[in-house]
């Protein structure tokens, strides 16, 4: 079984992929993490010395890597690697995997980010509440239309990472 957790970052994908690996004794993996493991440098590194198209091919290479890869595994997908190619068709239609979309309000990821701002490469050039919020209102719109083809989408506005872990037990039965 592989599951794919996916969401706008700061949507909580690795705290909630490490604790359903702790529940279902499946292990943990950030795509974001093998990518940076593959090339060996940072994913700042990758885009700012060889560009978007050439990190979005790698990212591509390494997500059909775990896709045939025969091991059970809980995979954190970086948020924007279901906008690209075709790779959330890909994930779906995969035997034995399910997709899981970790939805939050603008409000609640703009609050979350304010706090990470300055370690997210993405964010760390806005300087107010306002250009942040404004800045995720326009990404999730953009990206909503591919967060929104996973199997399954989970509500995680005001609810504990113990409860969104129990409601993504639940679904898989």
């Amino acid at each position: 079984m592989k599951l794919f957790l996916t969401g706008y970052m700061g949507s909580g994908k690795s705290l909630i992929g490490k604790k359903l690996s702790e529940k279902l004794k499946i292990p943990f993996q950030d795509l974001d993490f093998l990518i940076e493991k593959e090339a060996k440098k940072t994913i700042s590194q990758i885009f700012a010395e060889s560009g978007e198209i050439y990190f979005r091919k790698l990212e591509r290479e390494i997500l059909k890597g775990v896709l045939n890869s025969e091991a059970d595994q809980i995979i954190a997908l970086g948020g924007g690697t279901p906008c690209y190619y075709d790779n959330m068709e890909l994930i779906n239609a995969f035997t034995n995997s399910s997709s899981f979309y970790l939805k939050l309000s603008v409000e609640n990821l703009t609050r979350r980010l304010l706090k990470e701002k300055d370690h997210r490469p993405m964010i760390s050039h806005l300087n107010s509440q306002k250009e942040l919020d404004e800045f995720v209102r326009k990404h999730l719109f953009e990206r909503s239309f591919y967060y929104n083809q996973s199997k399954n989408v989970i509500d995680c506005n005001h609810k504990s990472p113990e409860e969104i872990v129990d409601l993504i037990l639940q679904k898989l039965g």
